[in-house]
């Protein structure tokens, strides 16, 4: 491996600290409304724009999980920022498929899907943010 490449145990680090973060601050969030009463409590269907609320604060949160992975990436992040990516994406994609058809409560399906097709490009932009273009600089 090249000096500005990183080590793997690096990188595997780098993606599990913005995945843990954008997990904890999407269930953290969602956690707080539901107590504050912005949001029904767990199980009980929901108005269409709170979904569009939740897509929001997911779409910075997963930026900012895109920025801690290259932050925290020794040497070139654009792999470990689309691994961690493709990750939400398949994390996204399961959680569609479980509840497609599952009910009201799981919200309208274009939630779901808003989910998954937005997952490279917000980590990507988070990328961008911390370590400008072109991707590939250390």
């Amino acid at each position: 491996m090249s000096n500005d490449s990183g080590s793997l145990g690096g990188r595997v680090t780098a993606v599990m600290a913005g995945f843990i973060a954008t997990a904890a601050l999407s269930i953290g969030t969602d956690t707080a409304l539901r107590n504050l009463g912005f949001f029904p409590p767990s199980g009980e269907p929901m108005a269409a724009s709170l979904y569009v609320v939740a897509t929001v604060y997911r779409m910075a949160f997963t930026v900012f999980g895109g920025y801690v992975t290259a932050a925290l990436t020794p040497g070139r992040a654009l792999i470990p920022v689309i691994v961690l990516g493709a990750i939400g994406e398949l994390v996204a994609l399961g959680g569609a498929a479980a509840t497609w058809n599952a009910g009201p409560e799981f919200g309208p399906h274009w939630y779901p899907l808003a989910l998954v097709f937005t997952g490279v490009p917000c980590v990507l932009l988070g990328l961008v943010l911390r370590r400008g273009l072109p991707f590939t600089q250390a």
